[in-house]
């Protein structure tokens, strides 16, 4: 008892001494290492963040435990992982770097805003269009972002700043269209990137008549969170990937739930009630021999 009294006032003690521009340290210190955490969320990079937070913990596991062998090379590997941390994050740093000098402060801090009525806007255009692209077969192939950002895709297509358009998502994807072949990228209800290049499924169960932009549609499905819409050029079927999985053979009214159920914030679905779908992806799935996803 008398060491937990003591121990309490030396933290008073210690508290005395914290001032105003203490405060305000930790706060600036705690924001900033909030916002790399949010960063690293909203990419790719959260694998690597996990193998850099392996990494420093075998090294003081082998400090501690007297690997000296281990814990030297350790040390230069991660000596040198800062160069490559700089390499590897080049994007990212880039990115904050211009928003820094290209406009206010508050850009970089803010955090990203769930759009409802643009994304409620992009859901109804997306599903006039797939309608009627289903009936005339013709190709698309729509990826809706949501926290894993897919810049890196969007770099090898065409940039866009445009509103979800049925007109619009139809002329891109028409069969003489210089964008046609590759997909469209929808950011929080805007294209963003059109004609962007999908990294392919590798996933070797999938069905052999699958074609190119399914296999793309589920690969970057596989490789972030986003929900992918297709349409099979060859037979007008409407497809979306999540998660790796594909739903195939979806009339326009399924899609339009479908995507509601995904793609709405949490606080708009109280509103869609008579637009959920629960469990097309969440309940329990039956994998074919062909690699599809069936929904009870």
């Amino acid at each position: 008892m008398d060491q937990i009294i003591a121990m309490m006032q030396r933290l008073f003690s210690d508290l005395n001494h914290i001032g105003i521009s203490d405060v305000v340290d930790i706060a600036i210190m705690a924001f900033l290492i909030y916002k790399l955490i949010e960063l690293i969320r909203s990419t790719s990079s959260g694998k690597v963040a996990k193998g850099i937070v392996f990494l420093v913990i075998a090294l003081w596991l082998s400090g501690t435990l007297h690997l000296y062998t281990v814990n030297f090379l350790l040390s230069r590997v991660l000596e040198w992982g800062v160069l490559a941390l700089v390499i590897l994050f080049q994007p990212e740093l880039r990115k904050i770097l211009e928003q820094v000098g290209s406009s206010s402060l508050g850009a970089v801090f803010a955090g990203r805003q769930d759009v409802p009525d643009e994304l409620e806007n992009a859901i109804t255009q997306t599903v006039e269009a797939y309608t009627s692209m289903s009936k005339s077969k013709t190709g698309a192939l729509m990826v809706f972002e949501r926290k894993n950002m897919l810049d890196d895709a969007i770099r090898t297509g065409t940039p866009l700043d445009a509103v979800v358009n049925s007109e619009l998502l139809k002329n891109l994807f028409w069969n003489k269209a210089p964008l046609h072949d590759g997909a469209v990228i929808v950011r929080n209800g805007h294209i963003v990137g059109a004609g962007c290049m999908l990294p392919m499924s590798g996933n070797v169960n999938l069905s052999r008549d699958l074609g190119m932009r399914h296999r793309a549609g589920i690969g970057v499905s596989e490789q972030s969170d986003a929900v992918v819409a297709i349409v099979s050029e060859e037979t007008g079927s409407i497809s979306v990937a999540v998660g790796g999985m594909l739903k195939r053979h979806l009339t326009p009214e399924t899609l339009e739930r479908l995507l509601r159920n995904e793609l709405m914030p949490e606080q708009q679905k109280d509103d869609t009630v008579r637009f959920k779908l629960p469990g097309l992806f969440r309940g329990k799935k039956e994998e074919s021999k062909d690699g599809d996803v069936k929904g009870e």
